[in-house]
């Protein structure tokens, strides 16, 4: 009898398991799949560390979030710089002064206003119905049409006029050189790649892989005062209020006889005739100069019943949905904790994830 049955290996399990053990408790972690880590594992090929599951950047302006994952690893000073491909030609990401020059030669952030003002202004007194209104509104024809319009019809599947404006009510904007990505403060790749921190976490845990907790629901219910439960809450209850909506992901794995593919870790395309979203050049997150490369390419696809969730759809029939499932587990928490994307239906990006369970852990072992 365990105290603890967590099930999921990736980084809320991990996280729980870690910290349930360091209090004395006894803890199994289970996985269906085949090695730890969840959707952050590395595969190392030609002594490269591939993202096997699409591009995974740490960042959060949270010291404490930092602090704690800085135990298991230390992290390099990556900085996430993407570049946009449209029709050959290269812009930088996120939208700043260098995007501006390559799209239209302004040279002054005045130049640029003027630029957004004069494309946009026709729209202002418009309340956006669908995403191509909100994008059109914030920034301009030009910037739409070449940089959003594609990439994001690719990732949901539909056409921008079909999605809601609330996807893209905010778009960033600088008026600056920076070619940073993200505003947080603390950014980096852990140095030998992800699998050293859920490694690290796991360490002296009992871990079991290759392991479908449906298939023996009791029996792991029936070995632990607790389970943890990480994965799709739907099919925990046996989807009972019915299938909760994800967008897939596929990925094209490619190991090439050169040593330098395309200059940047992340290139995204986006045009809608381009069948992926972006490819990945997986060296360059660790500064790499191995004599090969490994590059990713990755196709947004609709999702299918057993198949790997990515991404919520959280629309409100999707939200209805789950805020009946939320309603079950709630009932159940004395025996049964819910924890990460998929069991709490949410998008997080990493830091996210260990907050989640960091607060789980705490509302758990606070306990009167």
């Amino acid at each position: 009898m365990y105290d603890y049955i967590i099930v999921g290996a990736g980084l809320s399990g991990a996280v729980f398991a870690y910290e349930a053990t360091k209090r004395g408790k006894t803890v199994k972690v289970i996985d269906k799949r085949n090695h730890i880590g969840g959707n952050i594992y590395c595969e190392s090929i030609e002594g490269i560390n591939v993202h096997k599951y699409g591009a995974h950047i740490f960042h959060t302006s949270n010291k404490r979030i930092w602090d704690y994952v800085n135990q298991f690893a230390t992290f390099n000073h990556y900085i996430n710089s993407p570049v946009a491909n449209y029709q050959g030609k290269l812009y930088n990401l996120p939208f700043n002064m260098n995007t501006f020059y390559a799209m239209w030669g302004t040279k002054t952030p005045q130049e640029v206003r003027e630029k957004i003002a004069e494309q946009t202004q026709h729209l202002q007194g418009i309340e956006p119905k669908n995403l191509e209104e909100q994008a059109l509104k914030l920034i301009g024809k030009d910037v739409y049409e070449l940089l959003i319009k594609g990439y994001t019809e690719k990732q949901w599947g539909r056409s921008a006029t079909d999605l809601p404006p609330f996807i893209i009510k905010r778009l960033p904007v600088r008026f600056t050189f920076d070619n940073n990505y993200f505003n947080d403060r603390y950014q980096g790749i852990p140095e030998g790649g992800y699998n050293v921190i859920i490694e690290k976490m796991l360490e002296g845990i009992e871990v079991e892989l290759g392991v479908d907790f449906f298939e023996k629901k009791s029996k792991w219910e029936n070995q632990a005062k607790k389970v943890v439960f990480t994965g799709m809450i739907d099919q925990y209850f046996d989807y009972k209020h019915g299938e909760l909506d994800y967008r897939g992901l596929h990925f094209e794995h490619e190991v090439l006889d050169i040593d330098n593919f395309q200059g940047n870790a992340v290139v995204n395309y986006t045009e809608r005739e381009v069948p992926y979203t972006r490819i990945i050049e997986h060296k360059h997150f660790e500064f790499g100069r191995q004599e090969k490369t490994v590059i990713t390419r990755e196709y947004p696809a609709d999702w299918q019943k057993g198949e790997e969730p990515y991404y919520p759809i959280n629309d409100a029939e999707n939200n209805a949905i789950f805020a009946k499932y939320a309603k079950e587990a709630e009932a159940i928490q004395d025996r049964v904790i819910f924890c990460g994307r998929l069991a709490d239906y949410k998008y997080y990006d990493m830091h996210l994830v260990i907050e989640r369970a960091l607060a789980v852990v705490e509302a758990e072992f606070t306990k009167s």
